[in-house]
C-alpha cells in the first residue's frame, strides 16, 4: 500500500530550480518581475517555516485561548492584505475595519459551524481542525470580499454621474446604487463559483491533492474537499454581501447623498 513520501531539502532545491526558470525567463522577456518574484519566494519560505513551528506548538498545547489568538492574527492579517489590495480606499478605520469584521463575521461563523456539527473534533477547538479550515475559508473569502469593494469602489467613482442623476429623481441610496452594488457582489461571488465548477474536471483542489499524496483514499478525500468548498461558498458569500453593503452604507448618508469624499485614492 502506498503510504505519505516524506520530502527533504534535496527535494525542496530541485523544486525551487522552476523558480530559477521564472526568473530568467523575466530578464529575457524584459519583464521586470524577477524582484517580485524573489521577494514573493523568501517570504512564503519564511512565513511557512514559521507556520510551521507555531502550528507544532499548538498541537502539542491544546488550548482555546491559544487557538482563538492564532485565529484572530489569521483575520486581522487578512484584512489588512484586502485593504492593501484596494484601488481606491475608504477613509479612516474604515479601510481596514470593514474588510477584516466582515471576514471575522463570515470566516469564524462558518468555522465554527463546521467544527461543531460536521467535523467533531474533540476538544472542538483543537488548531489541528480549526485552523486549517479557517486558513482555507478565510483565503478565499478575502478574495472575494477585496474584490467585491474593488469592484463597488471604482464603480461609483466611474458612474457617479449616472447614481447622482437617479437621487436626483428620486431614488433612495439603495436604488441608486443597485446597480454598481449587484456588479460589486457578481465579482467577489464568480471566482468561488468558478471554482467549484472547475474542481474535478479541469484540475484537482489542494486540499483533496494533499490527502491523497499522504495516502487518505481519493473517496474520502472527496468528501472532505466537497464539504471545505460548501463551506468555502458560504462564507464568501457573506463576506461579500457584508462588505459592499457596508460599503454602500458609507459611500451614501442618510440624506440619500452620495459621498465619494469618504474615498482616498
Amino acid at each position: 500500500m502506498v503510504t505519505f513520501i516524506p520530502l527533504d531539502l534535496i527535494d525542496l532545491a530541485l523544486a525551487a530550480t522552476l523558480i530559477l526558470v521564472n526568473g530568467v525567463l523575466s530578464l529575457v522577456l524584459r519583464l521586470r518581475l524577477e524582484r517580485q518574484l524573489l521577494i514573493a519566494v523568501a517570504r512564503m519560505v519564511v512565513q511557512l517555516a514559521l507556520v510551521s513551528l507555531i502550528l507544532t506548538t499548538l498541537f502539542e498545547n491544546v488550548s482555546l485561548l491559544w487557538t482563538s489568538l492564532a485565529a484572530a492574527a489569521m483575520v486581522l492579517f487578512a484584512g489588512r492584505e484586502i485593504m492593501a489590495r484596494q484601488e481606491r480606499r475608504l477613509a479612516g478605520l474604515w479601510s481596514y475595519g470593514l474588510g477584516t469584521s466582515c471576514m471575522l463575521f463570515a470566516g469564524v461563523l462558518v468555522t465554527v459551524f463546521a467544527l461543531t456539527t460536521q467535523v467533531s473534533p474533540e476538544p472542538w477547538y483543537h488548531p489541528r481542525f480549526a485552523l486549517p479550515l479557517l486558513g482555507m475559508i478565510l483565503g478565499n473569502t478575502m478574495t472575494g470580499v477585496s474584490l467585491g469593494l474593488h469592484t463597488l469602489t471604482t464603480g461609483l467613482a466611474r458612474d457617479f454621474a449616472a447614481v447622482e442623476a437617479r437621487l436626483a429623481l428620486g431614488a433612495t441610496r439603495h436604488e441608486a446604487l443597485l446597480p454598481v452594488t449587484r456588479t460589486a457582489m457578481r465579482s467577489g461571488l464568480i471566482p468561488v463559483v468558478n471554482s467549484m465548477a472547475a474542481a474535478g474536471i479541469v484540475h484537482l483542489p489542494g486540499m483533496m491533492t494533499g490527502q491523497i499524496l499522504a495516502g487518505i483514499s481519493p473517496y474520502d478525500a472527496v468528501q472532505y474537499q466537497i464539504l471545505v468548498m460548501f463551506l468555502i461558498a458560504g462564507a464568501t458569500a457573506m463576506g461579500v454581501v457584508a462588505a459592499v453593503l457596508g460599503g454602500a452604507f458609507r459611500l451614501t448618508d442618510n440624506r440619500h447623498r452620495l459621498r465619494l469624499d469618504r474615498l482616498t485614492g
